[in-house]
């Protein structure tokens, strides 16, 4: 059987012997010779400079195509090692890479072969190389060694090296080739069925055997003995004396002179193979000269295809000397073909390369054409296969060359007026020049880091000089020449060459500090062509106010011989736009502006240039898709718009670039310049409108999508939102969008791209009223109503689609009509969804009455895993959560189906466990009360259930409680969920669980957190009586002995559930209750505290009162009480109330507590209800008698809330017996009060349909600062109904209240939700950035948390001192307090929230846990700081509430 080449290479790395090695030195020396580029040089398959034709179709015409040597496709070197059957010849020259006959020095592509050729030279030297030493027992088995056994043996090593071919060829290195072969038997299935393996496995275990079993019995009777320590260390201890035994030193021994004789036995049929090889090789070289090729620019020879031939210094010399211009015709070409059947490397490493390269330099202008593209063969040659240090002097010289060509004046270098004819021979000689310095410096970034840098300097700077190339003509009356830059243009339009230049940090230094210093002429030129194109343009304005566009013949797809002067403007133009472009993106290259251009006295800035791209776009004629040069794609658009769209956008992407260069009132101003026009009438010349504002509005979107460019966009250069009221951007932008809407744009009536065009300014609009403070922008022009218009009617035109026949055109016009609909519908409705983003965008979604089809519409993406748009990072999460907190978003989440999809999912990860898992070992026992898998799901929950949407979802419902449930009934809403996971009441719930202990320790923690929230504890509480529940889990939980009930029994149900019993059953602040732990300690007591199965709770957990103290001989508080009792001129009054008060807080804010509280804010609000100026809500006059209320009653909620109130009160000492009583007829007085202020609202939300759905927190707090007096805090209740700070802090006050806009009264949501939760979330963006982006990414909601804290007046948050000061706060300092209170929380609290958005637990942690060490007297010198800032935007907005329809 007949070895091939790639069977002799690796069986030569187990060759040990001299003469093996003496062997393997000519055998591979020979296949060097054949082939050096695929040894040693870096083939890719691709073709280069002259040798390029295939690539070069776009330049020459089909008369003078050049015919490649062989349509065989090249081969990369590891396919030359590993050829297919049929072995066919290569054709092609490798592209440069480094090369160098050092196996450590080779490609990539070459890796695999070179890993086998040093692996073999490795094994021979660690062998020895020779027979010395060998035992007599391998030469007794060598004896034994029949021809037969040495044909069985290279059989199975071929079968096993075929098997390696496929691995080793994939290898993209050396070091992974060597990885592959050494985890064969982890990777080859077939590894163990090789007869090559079958016989080492049979051979070792025939002269090992008995050494293992020794040893091993050895061990084992060590191991009885006690002395042993495990199997591990058995095999480790056996495998050690294994190795070192003399059985197997003499096997290894043995084994290698057995595989040398079949070694030398393969190396000897490749001697034989190689004399025929050699013959035939002497034949075809015939062949080959003496056929002739219509390839007149490269001979027949390839690197790939023939034989090198060696020569030493003499013969070098002598060629060298042939080759000087001055000797014959015939000589030289002679020796240029020697030249070219030399080895590069050899050539370039000649002690006469520098005359060699002066002659060929020379040589390259020679008249014959035929001479000098053999001359760029060989520079072809020499870039393929040659490392960088030589491959740079040929090409600086190849520059040098084009350099001198274009500055002689000998030389016919056409003009722009003549344009270039590529059938010209001598156009085509000099663009194959071109071509291939061209194609080097393509590649050249690719390993030139791997050389000293002053390699690529001279690389660099000899490119840069070439184009800088400038011929003086100031003598001359003809029209200007062709500069050298025009035909790089020509050949490489897009200027990759300097993209793949800038690209990389090591050449970019180098490119720009030579622009710098030496060449910004190059620089200053490509910005003189934009400028040039640019005012062609202005000047080709004809008669009917539209832009020429370029030439017929230039816009053909046909092949083109000719370029015209315009054409080759054109194209240089878009090679500087490129340029420049690039340049740009990298901050060096921004401060070589401005630049200084020729006849101009004027500099162009950066923001000139900026500018001038922006025109590019609607003042430039539209360019259609072209085939330009060789290197451009047939679906490429050169049109200016588009390339200078590309470069903006590009730069918007990079915030230092865009801070930079687009983030300026100028550039804002130029993107909208056609915008105004078509705003104000004005005629515009703009080719295509549609598609330049398409491109416009994407620029606007991208700059308006980041924080600094939103601020632009919205305010111009001044960035403060309180400040700035003038008209900017954002103003144009959204009266534009309005006008397209409406159709209202008489250039633009009636086109196709009217749709697109719409759906590119919304979408600018939406990257700003997605944030809070770009929609306090556009809340004043209805944007929101306007796009629920056009949905409405596209949703209207959509349903008239007829349904499709099945068999019907679906091609047809009228289906691509519908088609076109149906996508305008869906985006207008996720511009609708978008408003959703913030607390009033979905109230104001909400009075579209689109929220139910936008809900469902992102259900639809949502489960399809889609982005919520291009511009933003992150999914849903933030929108749903938002959602969530209010009633009608958390009914329109259950009718989408969205909630069944997350419970269901719970449920599959919580009980079932993945299906995708594949289970290799049983799952560990979760070690943390809420898995890891189950952490997504149990978060979503969270955000999902405030207490709006839990009264919508569970209100009035009772719990299923069913006698049998099946394993297969999967929950699919919350009631379900309450039901299987959290009030487990019976057996059949808790034998329905395959997971009870870990389910049901995740509904205790869902239940913890949900109680956080005190209108839902009193809700589960009243419906379901959960703590009972709970109390009797306990019972169930004792250990019964002999002598009665016994301990409890501690474990993770046990100790959540004391927790949970502990946390709804008291009531107060961090310093006020003590919460159980839920962690057990070490030691002999892990869980320290008590538990307990009824009540009353154990005294370990209630704190020590506080006392009261007498703080009335205080000067200061004296001052602020007689002010209080004679007041004055009011605003003066006011004022100075408010001056002492927060004198007082700021120095004692302990004086401002109990009595002297009750008589500060019951006298500061009887002044301001007295003065009509302060009033905000007209009230009627209301009688509390008693009598009046006898027939009314409490829901079952408020008879819970009562009873807190009550125990908070008296563990306070600030109520008596009887307290009960009178908070009953305070909440009965207030709700008849508050009736007569109410409307009648058609709805079916549960929140509206009885009265109030929570509990009074505030009227229960102010019940408790008047220490339970009745009168007084009825009294001071009604008087603050007419303030406005009344509608902020007493929600209940404005419960479908007369004074809200029938719209909103209907919608469900409270003021305190879209106006303070809305500016809450707005000054939290401005003020702590970190903390605002850590809810964003943790998909929870600032708005949700505080409408929680501001609901139940940070019951349960705070401690009833803080409490009262932040009453006080508000009622004294203004409504607006209530937000700086929110924003100093989230101060303070900075470190936690960044630190769990980490943990990934943000929404519980701030659920959960308390406001430690908060003090509103610590932050209000900060709340002043805010008030100075933002007080006229906020106070101005919360006064709007009663105008808040939309």
């Amino acid at each position: 059987m007949k070895e091939t080449k790639w069977e002799r290479e690796i069986i030569c790395c187990i060759a040990p012997t001299s003469a093996g090695r003496d062997k393997l030195h000519r055998a591979r020396s020979h296949v060097w010779r054949r082939q050096p580029d695929a040894i040693s040089g870096m083939g890719r398959g691709r073709k280069w400079g002259g040798l390029g034709y295939v690539s070069l179709s776009g330049v020459f015409p089909p008369s003078c195509t050049m015919v490649p040597p062989s349509s065989e496709p090249p081969q990369s070197p590891v396919s030359l090692l590993f050829p297919p059957a049929s072995h066919p010849a290569p054709a092609s020259v490798a592209p440069p890479r480094q090369a160098s006959r050092d196996v450590a020095r080779r490609p990539r592509e070459g890796a695999a072969g070179a890993w086998l050729v040093a692996k073999g030279r490795s094994f021979r030297e660690r062998s020895g190389g020779s027979d010395a030493g060998v035992p007599a027992v391998a030469t007794r088995q060598m004896s034994h060694f029949s021809c037969e056994d040495e044909a069985l043996l290279q059989s199975m090593l071929r079968q096993l090296l075929q098997s390696v071919k496929e691995k080793i060829t994939g290898a993209p290195s050396v070091e992974c080739a060597e990885e592959i072969l050494l985890h064969l038997e982890e990777t080859d299935e077939n590894f163990h069925n090789y007869e090559f393996v079958k016989y080492l496995r049979q051979y070792i275990c025939s002269t090992l055997g008995s050494v293992i079993e020794e040893e091993t019995e050895k061990c084992t009777s060590a191991q009885n003995q006690g002395e042993g320590s495990g199997y591990d260390t058995l095999v480790q201890h056996v495998t050690k004396k294994t190795q070192e035994s003399k059985e197997y030193r003499e096997m290894m021994h043995s084994l290698k002179n057995v595989m040398m004789v079949v070694v030398e036995s393969l190396i000897n049929k490749f001697e034989e193979d190689q004399m025929r090889n050699k013959e035939m090789h002497r034949k075809t070289k015939k062949e080959q000269h003496s056929a002739y090729y219509t390839d007149n620019c490269s001979d027949s020879d390839s690197s790939f295809n023939q034989s090198y031939t060696f020569m030493n210094q003499e013969q070098l010399q002598l060629l060298v000397e042939r080759l000087d211009p001055a000797q014959p015709k015939e000589v030289r070409q002679e020796a240029m073909q020697t030249l070219c059947s030399a080895p590069p490397s050899d050539v370039l490493n000649c002690e006469s390369w520098s005359n060699l390269r002066k002659h060929l330099t020379m040589s390259l202008s020679d008249p014959d054409s035929t001479f000098s593209d053999r001359i760029l063969r060989f520079y072809a040659k020499t870039f393929s296969s040659s490392p960088l240090n030589m491959t740079r002097e040929v090409y600086t010289s190849l520059a040098k060359h084009l350099e001198l060509y274009f500055l002689s004046g000998e030389n016919c270098v056409p003009t722009i007026s003549d344009g270039i004819d590529i059938t010209n021979p001598e156009i085509i000689r000099l663009l194959k020049k071109v071509r291939l310095l061209n194609e080097y410096q393509r590649e050249v970034p690719s390993f030139w880091i791997r050389h000293p840098e002053k390699y690529m300097e001279e690389i660099v700077e000899s490119t840069l000089l070439l184009l800088s190339v400038k011929r003086d003509q100031r003598h001359l009356v003809s029209p200007k020449l062709l500069d050298p830059v025009y035909f790089l243009a020509l050949l490489d339009i897009k200027a990759v060459w300097f993209k793949k230049w800038m690209h990389a940090n090591y050449s970019r230094t180098v490119v720009l500090r030579l622009l710098e210093k030496k060449y910004k002429s190059l620089i200053n030129a490509s910005v003189q062509q934009c400028v040039y194109y640019f005012e062609s343009c202005e000047s080709a304005v004809d008669a009917t106010s539209r832009v020429n566009v370029l030439p017929q013949q230039y816009r053909s797809n046909n092949q083109k011989t000719f370029y015209s002067g315009q054409e080759l403007q054109y194209i240089y133009f878009v090679h500087s736009l490129c340029l420049l472009g690039r340049l740009l993106i990298y901050k060096q290259g921004r401060n070589l502006f401005p630049v200084q251009l020729e006849n101009r006295k004027d500099f162009i800035s950066l923001t000139d240039l900026l500018v001038l791209f922006i025109r590019f776009i609607y003042c430039s004629p539209t360019c259609p898709k072209i085939t330009l040069t060789v290197h451009t794609d047939d679906s490429s658009n050169y049109s200016p718009a588009i390339l200078a769209t590309e470069v903006l956008q590009i730069l918007c992407d990079r915030t230092e670039c865009a801070t930079e260069c687009l983030y300026s009132n100028t550039v804002i101003d130029a993107l909208l310049h056609p915008i105004h026009n078509l705003l104000n009438g004005t005629e515009i010349y703009i080719n295509c409108p549609e598609t330049s504002l398409i491109h416009i509005a994407d620029i606007l979107a991208r700059i308006a999508a980041v924080e600094d460019g939103l601020s632009l966009v919205l305010y111009g250069g001044n960035m403060s939102s309180a400040k700035k009221d003038s008209l900017t951007a954002a103003h144009t932008i959204v009266q534009f969008t309005k006008k397209l809407l409406d159709e209202n744009v008489s250039v633009l009536s009636g086109t196709e791209m009217l749709p697109a065009l719409k759906g590119a300014f919304i979408f600018v609009c939406r990257q700003m009223y997605g944030t809070c403070e770009g929609l306090q922008v556009l809340i004043p022009y209805g944007l929101h109503k306007s796009i629920a218009d056009a949905w409405k009617k596209a949703s209207s035109l959509s349903e008239r689609i007829p349904t499709p026949v099945p068999g019907a055109d679906s091609i047809s016009s009228g289906n691509q009509e519908s088609q076109n609909i149906m996508v305008w519908e869906e985006t207008l409705l996720d511009d609708l969804l978008n408003f959703a983003a913030t607390p009033k965008g979905l109230l104001l979604l909400q009075n579209t009455g689109a929220l139910n089809e936008c809900v469902t519409f992102m259900f639809s993406r949502f489960s399809k895993k889609r982005q919520v748009s291009g511009c933003e990072r992150f999914s849903y999460g933030v929108m749903v959560t938002q959602m969530a907190a209010t009633s009608p978003g958390a009914v329109a989440l259950q009718r989408s189906g969205f909630i069944k999809a997350l419970i269901t999912e719970l449920w599959a990860v919580l009980e079932c466990g993945r299906d995708d898992l594949r289970v290799t070992h049983p799952s560990s026992t979760p070690v943390d009360p809420i898995d890891r898998s189950c952490q997504k799901s149990f978060l979503a929950l969270v955000n999902l259930l405030s207490y709006p949407a839990i009264y919508e979802l569970i209100g009035d419902q009772e719990i299923p409680n069913k006698p049998e449930y099946s394993l297969r009934e999967v929950p699919t809403n919350v009631i379900d969920v309450i039901d299987r996971l959290i009030i487990l009441n019976s057996e059949a719930k808790i034998h329905s669980l395959f997971n009870y202990e870990q389910s049901h320790i995740f509904g205790l923690r869902l239940l913890s957190v949900l109680c956080c929230d005190l209108d839902t504890l009193l809700l589960l509480e009243s419906q379901y009586k959960v703590s009972q529940v709970l109390l009797n889990a306990q019972k169930e939980n004792v250990i019964e002995t002999s002598e009665g009930p016994g301990n409890f029994i501690i474990d993770g149900i046990s100790v959540e559930t004391n927790h949970i019993l502990v946390r709804i059953n008291l009531t107060g602040g961090p310093a006020e209750r003590i919460l159980p732990q839920r962690v057990l300690n070490k030691g002999t007591d892990p869980y320290p505290w008590p538990m307990f199965s009824s009540y009353p709770l154990p005294r370990c957990y209630l704190s020590e009162a506080p006392k009261k103290a007498d703080f009335r001989q205080d000067s200061d508080l004296n001052k602020l009480l007689a002010s209080l009792k004679n007041p004055e001129k009011q605003p003066v009054w006011i004022e100075n109330c408010r001056r002492q008060f927060c004198k007082i807080m700021k120095a004692k804010p302990d004086v401002i507590s109990g009595t002297i509280l009750a008589e500060l804010i019951e006298k500061f609000v009887l002044h301001l209800s007295e003065n009509p100026s302060e009033c905000y809500f007209s009230t009627e006059e209301y009688e509390a008698d008693d009598a009046n209320v006898k027939n009314e009653s409490l829901s079952s909620v408020q008879q819970l809330g009562i009873k807190m109130t009550v125990r908070y009160g008296k563990y306070l000492n600030l109520l008596k017996d009887g307290a009960e009583n009178d908070l009953c007829l305070v909440l009965m007085h207030c709700d008849k009060f508050l009736k007569q202020q109410q409307t009648s609202v058609q709805s079916s939300l549960r929140c509206l349909q009885e009265g109030y759905a929570g509990y009074d927190w505030f009227a229960s707090s102010v019940f408790l600062i008047m220490s339970g007096e009745r009168e007084k805090t009825l009294t001071f209740l009604q008087q603050f109904s007419s303030l406005l700070i009344s509608a902020f802090l007493w929600l209940r006050r404005l419960h479908v209240s007369v004074h809200l806009p029938i719209d909103t009264a209907e919608s469900g949501i409270h003021p305190i939700y879209f106006c303070s939760a809305h500016y809450i979330e707005m000054l939290l963006k401005a003020e702590l950035p970190l903390v605002f982006s850590a809810f964003h990414m943790s998909g929870f909601t600032p708005s949700q948390i505080c409408q929680q804290w501001l609901s139940q007046c940070f019951w349960n948050y705070l401690d009833w001192s803080e409490i009262c000061h932040y009453i006080a706060t508000c009622i004294f300092l203004g409504p607006d307090y209530q937000i700086y209170m929110s924003i100093s929380v989230f101060k303070h609290l900075q470190q936690d929230i960044l630190q769990h958005t980490q943990t990934q637990d943000l929404q519980v942690f701030l659920k959960e846990e308390a406001l430690h060490r908060f003090r509103v007297s610590d932050y209000l010198e900060y709340m002043e700081s805010l008030e100075a800032t933002y007080r006229p935007v906020l106070l101005r907005d919360m006064r709007n509430i009663r105008m808040q329809s939309t």
